[in-house]
């Protein structure tokens, strides 16, 4: 039975996240963070069948909202996943049965580059899990027009700015605002949109959101896991990920789904999927247990 607190309340947005425990006494918790571009989603996309995996397995899971992008930009959305973690530390034991000195993180795609940002908190994760996510977001791939996204109906600017919420939001169905991540994919804006910074002038202050560039010998251990056919974020975003843990001196592994697109993890019965979960829970518990 889930339970859902708000951990966060920021211009009279309601930040919230749902709480699915494990049978297990004082467990850890694996917090998860969706995907979605930082512009669609909620902590309602995790697959049930993933959190009962996990919860068979021991681990309470905590899925978390955000403030969407554009209305509200990286900077801020990084904060509102420090105060989850910190609320979780704080709180948690209030209200759930919890070790909060174990705590894990684990997101996909955007979420993926969330979850790899918390490895950079003053308050960071014992281990860190990315599914097709990205360290930095100064790479071509995202500044400039996307080849695969160009394939698909163009949206006008017009359309995608009406699509905009006046007010911060922290859930977004993807049938009212993937329109906006496809125009930013096609014209190579999303970094501008979702910083809030001109990417050539203000590379430098991006580069203080990126992991790649902020990650040092003290970055938690970390497990990325990527389809080499990724459509969407590309493989090599993890390669770069894997090879600048290692050469700080962190523990840093990368599984590569052969032939995996983008959310290759939609294919569960699939047995490089199952034995990647495996290897995710041989991971948790060996960091976390």
């Amino acid at each position: 039975m889930k339970n859902t607190v708000v951990f966060k309340t920021v211009e009279n947005c309601s930040i919230k996240g749902d709480f699915y425990p494990t049978s297990i006494a004082n467990a850890p918790v694996l917090v998860y963070i969706h995907g979605g571009g930082l512009i669609w989603g909620s902590r309602e996309d995790m697959p049930k069948h993933q959190i009962d995996y996990f919860n068979e397995a021991g681990f309470n899971v905590f899925t978390i909202d955000y403030r969407l992008a554009p209305e509200t930009k990286v900077i801020e959305i990084k904060k509102d996943i420090e105060d989850a973690i910190i609320w979780l530390e704080e709180n948690g034991t209030e209200q759930f049965d919890i070790d909060v000195s174990k705590i894990a993180v684990m997101g996909s795609s955007a979420g993926g580059y969330l979850a790899l940002l918390s490895g950079v908190f003053t308050k960071k994760p014992k281990a860190i899990v990315s599914l097709y996510g990205y360290g930095d977001i100064t790479g071509d791939w995202y500044m400039k027009p996307s080849s695969f996204f160009l394939q698909k109906p163009q949206v006008p600017k017009n359309l995608a700015y009406q699509l905009i919420s006046p007010t911060v939001l922290s859930e977004g169905p993807i049938e009212k605002r993937y329109a906006i991540y496809l125009y930013c994919r096609q014209q190579g804006a999303w970094l501008q949109e979702a910083t809030g910074m001109d990417p050539y002038i203000q590379k430098q202050e991006i580069q203080s959101l990126c992991p790649y560039y902020l990650a040092d010998r003290d970055y938690p251990p970390t497990l990325l896991i990527h389809g080499d056919s990724d459509t969407d974020v590309p493989y090599e975003e993890s390669v770069k990920m894997n090879q600048k843990l290692t050469d700080n001196g962190v523990e840093s592994k990368l599984i590569t789904i052969k032939g995996g697109d983008h959310v290759f993890d939609e294919h569960w019965n699939d047995s490089q999927v199952q034995q990647t979960f495996e290897e995710i829970i041989g991971f948790l518990k060996e960091k976390l247990v």
